[in-house]
């Protein structure tokens, strides 16, 4: 028998047709869209976001440029939006007339202490409503979203007798327990959510590595609720700072004013508005929550992954 030479076969090869580029998914809606859409909702989108601030920002400009006109500019048949000149004789006055430092001082008092009180009270409240599952997580919640039904103008007989009784009228502190009750259920309610969104695995893993339950809390979930508390301490400062019912009837003492108070006083008794002044002082009683934002802004972010487990 001859040996026949048998030569092998190539492989077969498939071809396989190259992948069409997908189109980009819209990140809000996750409907795909073309590059005719892409190019006519960017630019809507940038337009809808400029027209937002400008809708925010018009009243603080509108405030800004009333605060430098002068009376007869005001007063003016034919007004215009910007001043003719710079004229801080509204300022000058604002300051002398309703002594607005002294009432920046207050409102400053009340306002950090009634956000270290709040904050220092929910947050540890919050871990165990997020945390623990019990009848008393139901009570709790339950009295948080009640507390938010009753208006105001029910309960301030009641608590002004018993302010009354035991001499918190005409006193800051009394103001501070105020605010802090009434500033603590809408914050236990932000924290709650924020602690909700931590996972549980995340402490489990803490845990496993031989930490403690405080080195836990303090090394993992606090730094996790850093947005959380800068926007509950937000919250809580500027509604203490703006406040004006509470303050209007416990506080009655001129001295004692808070800058809510005191920018009623640029209101005549006729409802003659002296607006150039008044712009002023509302325009200087902007600057702490300004500033105050200012500060504390960055914070939004930078927790987010500072407590996270790294491998």
């Amino acid at each position: 028998m001859s040996n026949a030479t048998v030569t092998p076969t190539p492989a077969r090869q498939e071809t396989v047709p190259p992948e069409t580029p997908r189109r980009r998914k819209s990140q809000d809606s996750g409907i795909p869209q073309s590059p005719i859409q892409r190019r006519v909702t960017r630019p809507l989108q940038y337009v809808a976001l400029a027209g937002y601030i400008v809708f925010l920002g018009f009243p603080l400009l509108f405030l800004l440029t009333t605060a430098f006109k002068t009376p007869a500019e005001l007063q003016s048949p034919n007004p215009t939006f910007l001043p003719t000149s710079l004229n801080f004789d509204n300022f000058i006055q604002a300051i002398a007339k309703a002594n607005l430092v002294q009432a920046a001082g207050n409102s400053l008092i009340v306002a950090v202490a009634t956000t270290v009180i709040v904050t220092l009270i929910s947050l540890p409240a919050a871990y165990a409503l997020a945390r623990f599952r019990t009848k008393l997580r139901s009570i709790a919640t339950g009295w948080i979203l009640l507390s938010q039904v009753f208006p105001f103008i029910l309960i301030i007989i009641p608590l002004f007798l018993v302010l009354k009784q035991i001499g918190l009228i005409n006193n800051l502190l009394g103001l501070i327990l105020v605010y802090s009750v009434w500033s603590l259920p809408f914050a236990l309610w932000m924290l709650q959510g924020y602690v909700a969104g931590i996972p549980v695995e995340l402490e489990e893993a803490g845990a496993m590595d031989g930490g403690s339950r405080i080195r836990v809390l303090v090394s993992i979930v606090l730094p996790l609720l850093a947005p959380g508390l800068v926007a509950t301490s937000l919250f809580t400062f500027i509604s203490s700072w703006n406040e004006f019912f509470f303050a209007l009837v416990l506080i009655q003492d001129p001295a004692l004013q808070t800058l809510p108070l005191t920018l009623a006083r640029f209101v005549g008794a006729e409802g003659q508005v002296q607006l150039g002044q008044l712009a002023a002082a509302s325009l200087l009683a902007t600057i702490p929550s300004l500033v105050f934002f200012a500060l504390i802004q960055r914070r939004l972010t930078s927790g987010l992954l500072s407590g996270a487990v790294k491998g």
